[in-house]
C-alpha cells in the first residue's frame, strides 16, 4: 500500500499545480486573447458557478465510488479539456470567447471534483495518523498554500511568454501526473461503498452529521462568519489600495504574498498543537485573525496595511488547520465526501455576499464595512470558542 508521500502528498501536490494554474491561469488567458475586462470578469464567474454547482454531487460521488477513482478520472478529464483548448485557440478564426468559457467553466467544475476528493483522502490520512493528525493536515495545507502563491507568478509568466499553448499544456501536465500518480486506493483505508451502503445523498447527508456533532457545527458556524469579513477584505483591497492609499495596482499583488505568512503560521501550529492541544492554538489563531481584522480597517499607510494583511493570514491559516484537524475526527468516513460538500458551500457562501457588498457602497465607505465586519467577526469567534470550551471535540483528539 501507498505511504503518505506517495499515495496522499505527491497527487495532492500535483492537482494543486494544476487547480492553481486553471484558476489564475484563465481569467489572464481570456484577457490576453479577447483583451475585454467584461470577458474577464466573465470568465472569472464562469470557474466559480460550476465548482458551487457541483460540490454537493461531488460528495456524494466520492462517497458512493472512492476518492481514487473520482480523483483520477477528474483530473485525466481536466487534461484532455485543457489539452483540447491548447489545440483549438491558435487555429481558430473567429472569436475566442465561446471556447475560453467552455474551457473556464468545465475546468472549474473538474477542479472541485479533484479538490472534494483530494480532501477526502486527506481525512483518511489524518484519521489513521491518529493524535499527529493535525500534522498530515498542516503538510497538506502548506501544499495547496505553495500552489496558491506559486500559480499566480506562474501563470502570468507562460501567459505572457508561451500564450495559450504553453499556459494550457502545463496545466495538462499538472493534472496528467496527479492521475498517474494516484494510486489504486489514496490510503489503505479506503473502499468503495456499494450504492446500497450509501445514506442518502446531498445536503440531507451534512446537515444531519452536523446536527450530530456539535463542535463541528460551531466551528464552521463561526467561520462562516469570518469569512464574511475576510471576503470583504479580498473585494475591497483593490479600492482600498489604489484609491485610498494611493499605491498602484501593482502594489495589490504584493498584498496578496503575504500568504507567506500563513504557510510560517501552519508550520508552526504543527508543534504548538502536539504540545498544547486544538483549542488553545484554535483560540490563539482567532484571536490574532480578529485582531488583524480589527486594525486594517484603521490602517493609514500601506505598508500598515501590509504588515496587518500578514497577521490576518497567518491567524486564518491556524485556524484551517484547526478545521481541517477537527474534520477528519469527527465526520464519519463513509459519509465524509458529503458532509464536506456542505462545509465548502457553507464556508463560500460569504464570499459572493462580500462582493456584492464591495460592490454597492462607495469606496470611502469600505472601511467603515470591514470595521463592521472585523467586530461581528470578533464577537462570533468568541461566541464560537468560549462554546468549544465546553464540548467534546478539540481536546479528546490530542491529548
Amino acid at each position: 500500500m501507498p505511504g503518505l508521500v506517495r499515495g496522499v502528498y505527491l497527487p495532492r501536490a500535483a492537482d494543486a499545480g494544476a487547480f492553481s494554474l486553471a484558476t489564475y491561469g484563465i481569467p489572464m488567458l481570456v484577457l490576453a486573447t479577447t483583451g475585454s475586462a467584461v470577458w474577464t470578469g466573465l470568465a472569472f464567474a464562469m470557474e466559480w458557478i460550476p465548482r458551487l454547482a457541483v460540490v454537493t454531487f461531488a460528495g456524494t460521488l466520492v462517497d458512493r465510488h472512492g476518492a481514487a477513482r473520482v480523483f483520477r478520472l477528474a483530473c485525466a478529464l481536466r487534461a484532455l479539456v485543457v489539452l483540447a483548448a491548447a489545440v483549438v485557440l491558435p487555429v481558430q478564426s473567429g472569436g475566442p470567447e465561446v471556447t475560453v468559457m467552455v474551457l473556464a467553466a468545465a475546468s472549474g467544475g473538474l477542479n472541485q471534483f479533484s479538490y472534494v476528493a483530494a480532501e477526502t483522502s486527506g481525512a483518511d490520512a489524518s484519521r489513521r495518523a491518529g493524535s499527529r493528525a493535525h500534522r498530515v493536515q498542516s503538510v497538506l495545507l502548506g501544499v495547496d498554500q505553495t500552489a496558491l502563491l506559486a500559480g499566480p507568478a506562474l501563470a502570468g509568466l507562460l501567459v505572457q511568454w508561451t500564450g495559450s499553448t504553453g499556459l494550457l499544456t502545463t496545466c495538462a501536465a499538472f493534472s496528467l501526473l496527479a492521475a498517474v500518480l494516484t494510486p489504486r486506493q489514496l490510503v489503505p483505508c479506503e473502499t468503495s461503498s456499494p450504492a446500497d451502503a450509501v445514506p442518502a445523498p446531498g445536503l440531507r447527508t451534512g446537515w444531519a452529521v452536523l446536527g450530530e456533532r456539535p463542535a463541528l457545527a460551531w466551528l464552521v458556524g463561526g467561520l462562516v462568519v469570518s469569512n464574511l469579513s475576510v471576503g470583504v477584505l479580498q473585494a475591497a483591497t483593490p479600492v482600498i489600495v489604489v484609491r485610498q492609499l494611493g499605491h498602484s495596482t501593482g502594489s495589490v499583488g504584493l498584498i496578496w504574498s503575504a500568504a507567506v505568512a500563513s504557510l510560517l503560521a501552519v508550520a508552526a501550529c504543527r508543534g504548538a498543537i502536539s504540545r498544547w492541544g486544538l483549542w488553545p492554538v484554535g483560540a490563539l489563531s482567532a484571536t490574532v485573525a480578529a485582531g488583524a481584522c480589527l486594525a486594517v480597517a484603521q490602517a493609514t499607510t500601506y505598508s500598515m496595511y501590509l504588515v496587518l494583511v500578514a497577521v490576518l493570514m497567518a491567524g486564518e491559516g491556524g485556524l484551517t488547520v484547526v478545521l481541517r484537524t477537527l474534520r477528519s475526527h469527527l465526520i464519519p468516513a463513509p459519509v465524509f465526501g458529503a458532509t464536506l460538500a456542505l462545509t465548502i458551500l457553507l464556508l463560500l457562501a460569504p464570499f459572493p455576499l462580500a462582493g456584492l457588498l464591495v460592490a454597492v457602497l462607495p469606496p470611502d465607505r469600505l472601511g467603515h464595512a470591514l470595521g463592521i465586519c472585523a467586530v461581528v467577526q470578533a464577537l462570533a469567534l468568541t461566541v464560537t470558542f468560549a462554546r468549544l470550551r465546553t464540548l467534546p471535540g478539540l481536546r479528546p483528539a490530542h491529548p
